[in-house]
């Protein structure tokens, strides 16, 4: 399916699309046509409460959550502003809606799970981040850059058109022979492995599996700079590179560390009895056990000293 519904994009106009979708019998197909369903109706439904109650004056929105400075009550008072040749329509904003609210729920999410985790195990690291934010509530902490494990470990791309990938360094393939790049036909389906990048020891070192925050506070290891790796962000590729980079990775970053921010500076973080395993399904996630498809992370919480 992933390699089939590119192409939907060119049998003509939406309605004629849907229309297709619909006669579809295919179960994974009808999913998703019902994700896309949840996700525009529950989009539409905020959308319209959100625009009746900026309608309706100020003190209606002083009884909305940080009192109407969220970022879709901010976009659609501005879009109410705007020139008329400059307004985004009401399906554009809807669209707007649907990416804040879904894009970068999993992802997000689990990544602030993940450094919650590494903090508990990590109590010394805790206490040295929570003192540092109590002393100068002013600064924004930067541990997130510490963070090698991204919540998407691995990524699916498909090429377009015959290519040859040279390689960082040579490797060995099954026959013995070192090869200095690959070959890849046309329909290929290659899987980027950010993660290896992220933690790959000729790059960063022999610690490159350790969780060290004050590796960014040091200067890197030179051959981190000779690697040249393409990522968008802090010589990683968490957040891709290129025309496929995550559009919202500085929104992610600043919701991260606000989040994070709050929570680190108010509670201790410790382990609890219940041991948590990292699944993959498209993202990381935390989990009891190594076969649950649940997303759970049980911390004991209490309020920092």
């Amino acid at each position: 399916m992933r390699l089939v519904l590119p192409l939907v994009d060119y049998l003509g106009p939406a309605w004629f699309r849907r229309w297709l979708i619909n006669l579809t019998p295919h179960k994974s197909v009808q999913r998703m046509k019902h994700i896309v369903d949840i996700m525009h109706d529950r989009s539409k439904e905020i959308f319209e409460a959100k625009k009746a109650l900026i309608q309706s004056g100020d003190d209606a929105m002083l009884h909305q959550v940080g009192e109407g400075r969220d970022v879709m009550s901010i976009l659609l008072r501005e879009n109410m502003r705007a020139a008329e040749e400059d307004k985004l329509k009401d399906e554009e904003l809807l669209a707007q809606m649907s990416t804040f609210i879904m894009a970068g729920m999993d992802t997000t999410s689990n990544a602030m799970s993940r450094v919650l985790h590494l903090l508990a195990e990590n109590p010394d690291i805790q206490d040295k981040l929570r003192g540092e934010l109590v002393n100068a509530r002013e600064t924004i902490f930067t541990i997130l850059r510490a963070l090698s494990h991204s919540p998407t470990t691995i990524t699916f791309r498909v090429s377009t058109a015959d290519t040859v990938l040279p390689l960082w360094e040579p490797v060995r393939g099954i026959d013995g022979t070192l090869m200095p790049e690959i070959a890849v036909p046309k329909g290929s389906q290659v899987v980027v492995n950010m993660r290896a990048v992220n933690t790959y020891k000729a790059i960063w070192g022999e610690d490159a599996l350790e969780w060290k925050p004050e590796r960014w506070l040091n200067p890197l290891p030179r051959s981190v700079e000779e690697a040249r790796i393409p990522g968008i962000y802090s010589n990683v590729m968490t957040f891709i590179n290129g025309s496929t980079s995550c559009i919202g990775f500085k929104f992610s970053q600043l919701e991260m560390k606000t989040v994070l921010y709050v929570l680190v500076s108010s509670f201790k973080f410790e382990l609890s009895d219940t041991k948590i395993h990292w699944n993959f399904s498209g993202v990381v996630y935390p989990a009891t056990s190594k076969d649950s498809a649940k997303p759970e992370m049980w911390l004991n919480v209490s309020l920092a000293a």
